[in-house]
């Protein structure tokens, strides 16, 4: 879309000819109607800032906007937004407080914090009444974190002559209305019961197929655990099975503990694949991102003993955090591990290998995490994260490419429905603890853990070998080996390739060594495997057929036949989705 020069006298940085596809399509709809209020809701490392700084260099070119406001959920955001403001010809003041009344004439604008705003809104009202002001709201979903948050914001900002909001992940499920946020009934949710309507929208899906983002391997382990109770009572459990709530926490703790087997495992695997990605991609990072400080430095040190080098530690969100991702992310050192700066927002293009261990298991926080490894920097590049073989994880990563909005006034009924409040997850992922929260979780000790590997999830699919996996196999290094250039239908073509070959080893191997007619009997891990590629592979042929994303063929799959993904989905519900899509084969080829 052509657009007049850019305030003071250059266009924006990222306007006309570089825009991206869908910046360009949510430019001309914002200048085509002309809101008050625009929500933008697109994928994490799609270019929002890019977006949102296009329209402030326009409205204020147009001297439709003599001011900016920037709203960003932390400090270090703040900063990086003025820093970008600045490449697009737009002084931005990050250290502005509403006490200080003005700030210098060399500023269009200020760059402010939710909580900040909440404290003295009054006078941030009286700035806004002051000029026309566009207001950019950076993860607008924060503003709906506290009550005082939101009413502040309302107070602070209801006489900005434009509002512009942007949002990257899945909206909160909780009752407090994001101000600014237009919201319709759906009936379909149930009587009474509202969702945010977005006047943009790119996904993930959108983003992947456009080249836009990175697409994501995820490298889930399993392996054995063994705790203690605060009964005394000793416990051991494989990770992932069904288990009770209770036992499914601390079987997840236990794998997580720094102490144990597990961790080193995966880290190391996870530094294997990092190695790998380097290969072609020499300045590749790696990220972990732990439950509390006390367990961020444990990993810091086991990594140290792995790589021979000390990683970059970022505790708390303050300036000196700020100071360490800013020297990693113009550095080449391998490994940062983080407790809360990196969850949203922060953006470090280099990183691409990430270790998810963190008890915090919620959408929001999952995708808020995710987004860190998927902003893509020329084409060709790939994400991988470890995680653990836990349901809701698996059902997350499964589900990368759904779109959320916020709900208002539904009733929750199920802890563990997707919709379930997350709110006091994140409170405490994010919290600048002191202490140890498995310390803060009661009496618990763990006993043993051992990792193996279970499968990976690419694509709405999922591949892996029956059976029990070491880490540090030849099996493993299937999957940990994959090139870090390759496009998506490269990957998943590997993927599918390097699981046949094994699966044909395998094979050959039961031959030699059966007797007669003698059957094997089937464990029930290695039968849902065996169903699951069976299912990966007509997923697959259906789109060498139809050209449908294997992603929408899964999620039409469920929509049809019902059950979770088909990561966690059980036998029986395996087979329904194996008979389906043998039905629209039939039907397409009569």
């Amino acid at each position: 879309m052509p657009l007049t020069p850019a305030w003071p006298e250059r266009a924006a940085w990222g306007t006309a000819q570089s825009l991206r596809a869908w910046q360009s399509a949510a430019l001309e709809k914002y200048f085509t109607n002309n809101p008050r209020d625009f929500l933008a809701v697109a994928t994490p490392g799609a270019g929002k800032t890019t977006f949102a700084l296009t329209v402030a260099a326009e409205l204020l070119g147009r001297r439709i906007v003599e001011r900016v406001t920037i709203v960003a959920p932390t400090e270090h955001l703040k900063t990086q937004w003025a820093l970008a403001a600045e490449r697009a010809g737009i002084p931005i003041d990050p250290n502005y407080s509403a006490g200080q009344g003005k700030t210098s004439k060399d500023f269009v604008g200020v760059a402010l914090t939710y909580a900040g705003v909440a404290v003295n809104p009054l006078a941030h009202r009286i700035r806004t009444e002051r000029f026309k002001t566009l207001v950019i709201l950076d993860e607008v979903h924060h503003a709906g974190d506290a009550l005082s948050w939101g009413d502040g914001l309302r107070e602070a900002f209801e006489p900005a002559h434009r509002r512009l909001a942007l949002t990257g992940t899945p909206f909160r499920s909780d009752a407090n209305p994001i101000p600014f946020v237009t919201y319709v009934p759906d009936p379909a949710q149930g009587p009474g019961v509202r969702v945010s309507v977005p006047d943009y929208t790119y996904g993930y899906g959108q983003a992947l197929a456009d080249h836009v983002v990175r697409p994501v391997l995820f490298m889930a382990y399993s392996g054995q655990m063994q705790w203690r109770t605060r009964a005394g009572d000793e416990i051991s459990a494989r990770l992932g099975e069904p288990l009770t709530k209770d036992q499914a926490a601390q079987a997840l703790r236990t794998a997580l503990d720094p102490k144990g087997s597990w961790m080193p495992s995966v880290l190391q695997a996870a530094d294997r694949r990092l190695s790998e990605v380097r290969r072609h991609v020499p300045d590749a990072g790696g990220l972990v991102i732990a439950t509390d400080q006390d367990s961020a430095r444990a990993y810091a040190r086991l990594l140290k003993g792995i790589t021979g080098q000390a990683p970059t530690v970022v505790l708390s969100d303050e300036k000196a955090a700020s100071k360490k991702i800013a020297a990693f992310t113009d550095s080449d050192d391998r490994w940062m591990v983080a407790v809360r700066m990196v969850s949203e927002g922060v953006d470090v293009p280099r990183l691409a290998v990430g270790v998810y261990a963190t008890t915090t298991s919620t959408p929001l926080f999952f995708a808020q995490a995710i987004g860190r490894f998927v902003r893509a920097r020329k084409r060709g590049e790939t994400a991988s994260v470890f995680l653990p073989s836990v349901p809701n994880l698996l059902l997350h990563a499964s589900g990368m490419e759904v779109e959320r909005d916020h709900v208002l006034g539904r009733k929750v009924t199920d802890e563990d429905d997707i919709f379930a409040a997350e709110q006091d997850l994140l409170d405490q992922a994010n919290a600048d603890q002191g202490a140890s929260a498995e310390e803060a979780a009661g009496p618990w000790e763990a006993l043993d853990s051992r990792a193996t590997f279970d499968r990976v999830l690419f694509d709405g699919g999922e591949f892996g070998h029956a059976g029990e996996v070491h880490v540090g196999s030849e099996e493993e290094m299937d999957f940990l080996g994959i090139p870090g250039l390759l496009e998506p239908d490269q990957v998943r073509a590997l993927l599918r390739t390097r699981q046949s070959e094994r699966a044909a080893k395998q094979k050959t191997a039961g031959r030699a060594e059966s007797k007669g007619d003698t059957v094997a009997e089937v464990s029930t891990h290695e039968q849902l495997a065996i169903l699951r590629r069976e299912l990966n592979g007509l997923v697959a042929a259906w789109h060498h057929r139809t050209g449908q994303p294997h992603g929408v063929t899964h999620a039409a799959l469920r929509k049809a036949t019902g059950g979770p993904a088909a990561a966690v989905a059980s036998a029986v519900v395996l087979r329904k989705r194996i008979d389906l899509v043998r039905d629209w084969a039939l039907q397409q080829s009569s």
